[in-house]
This record gives structure tokens, sequence and C-alpha cells, in this order.
């Protein structure tokens, strides 16, 4: 098991070239898939009232939390993440636009800066498979969440079987190499392309979450399975 602060100092190495990686290790894919991700949440919650409260976790260079401020424009969007060179380029691009939502703050999915029962809507890309504990850290989701409040987690999966050798050999030679050119990091990305490859199939963490006590727990499954959108419900008592 990496410890926390081994992935909070690999996150701040590659802070600066983060996205640029993204882009060029998924073909690309990421814009689309966090498209997904957005209109999955948008359509998921337009029967709540407005103004949400939306946490977004792991936020990183907060991608994810400025494409819900547009999709939910009277939603009150926080993101949080316990890497500041991570959020000092996301604090950068707000400063650009010269908008006001969201906002970003550190926080520790371990032990989050928020109360029990506060947030309205989670949304976590990329980051389950890099918790400590993924226990205690759907525990603290399921904590910060109002009753009958949503989590979205974005995470890269098992894909369809078929599929699975060509992958595998993408994750284990091509990533790192193609990582090394676009960042000059190769080390840190041995490392993510190993994450994804022990991270549970769909259906074992939907489990996870259901032992967690979420509810009606959904799987949205996105280019033939290197990528789902776990998403499932606080009750409401």
């Amino acid at each position: 098991m990496v410890s926390a602060t081994a992935i909070r100092e690999m996150f701040a190495r590659i802070a600066t070239r983060y996205d640029v990686a993204n882009q060029i290790i998924s073909g690309g894919l990421c814009r689309w898939w966090l498209r997904r991700l957005t209109k999955l949440v948008s359509r998921t919650t337009e029967h709540r009232s407005s103004p949400m409260i939306i946490a977004d976790l792991a936020t990183g260079s907060g991608d994810v939390a400025f494409a819900l401020a547009r999709a939910l424009p009277d939603a009150k969007v926080n993101g949080y993440d316990f890497c500041k060179p991570m959020l000092d380029i996301a604090l950068r691009k707000r400063a650009s636009m010269g908008a006001e939502n969201p906002q970003f703050e550190i926080g520790d999915c371990m032990a989050l800066p928020l109360a029990d029962n506060s947030v309205d809507v989670v949304t976590i890309a990329y980051g389950v498979r890099n918790f400590q504990d993924r226990k205690r850290g759907l525990d603290e989701i399921y904590r910060v969440l109002r009753p009958d409040g949503s989590v979205f987690i974005l995470e890269f999966s098992q894909p369809q079987v078929w599929f699975r050798p060509v992958y595998y050999l993408y994750l284990r030679i091509l990533l790192p190499l193609i990582a090394r050119l676009a960042t000059g990091n190769k080390e840190d990305y041995d490392y993510l392309a190993k994450s994804i490859a022990i991270f549970p199939n769909k259906k074992n963490f939907a489990d996870e979450l259901r032992t967690a006590g979420f509810i009606q727990v959904k799987i949205l499954s996105l280019s033939i399975g290197i990528v789902a959108v776990h998403y499932a419900k606080k009750d409401k008592k």
C-alpha cells in the first residue's frame, strides 16, 4: 500500500503537466468522460431545489469542479484536494476566468473538512483508487452527504474481456513510456498504471458502495468498460 504522503508528493511532482498528460494518455477521451459525468450529475439532480452544495473530492486541477459550475450555475461547487500544487493550478485557472464559483480548499478524503449531512452531491474522478483506506474514504463520503444525497464516482475499471490483453499491455508498457515523453516522469505513471490494474471490477466496487451504506447503486460503463461512473444515493432516513 502506497502511503498518503507518497501519493501527495507524486501529484505535486506531476502537477504542472497533469492536464496535458491526461489528454495524451487517454487519447482525448478524458474530455468525453467528463462530459458524460457532468451530464449524469445534471440529469440525476434536476429534481433538487437550488442552490445545491456540491463537493468535488480529489479535485486536482479542478476540471470536474469547473464543468459542474458551468452546467449547474445555481449550485455552490467546492473542490477539495490534499495536494496544494494541484490546487494552485485550479486557482490559477479560476483567476484567468474571473470566476467566483467553484471554490477550492485543502481537504483530505480520509478526514474531510465538512460537517455531517452537509452536502447534496459528492463527485470524485480518478481519486478513489488512490485512497489510503478505501472503506474509510467511502465512509467519509457517506458521512458528509445529506439524506437522499448522491455520490458520483468516475474511475478507471476493468474493460470487456476481449479487450483486456491489449489494455493491460498498454498499462504496463505503453502508458509509462508515453507519460515519460509527455512529462519526463515515468516512475510515477508506473504506479498509476498499477493502481488501475488492481482496482476492483465494477460489480465488486458496487458491492463496496453498498457495504458503506449507499443504496440505488448504478453503473454507467464507458469506452468498452475502460472507465465507469458508479453513482448511488444515501438513504433518506
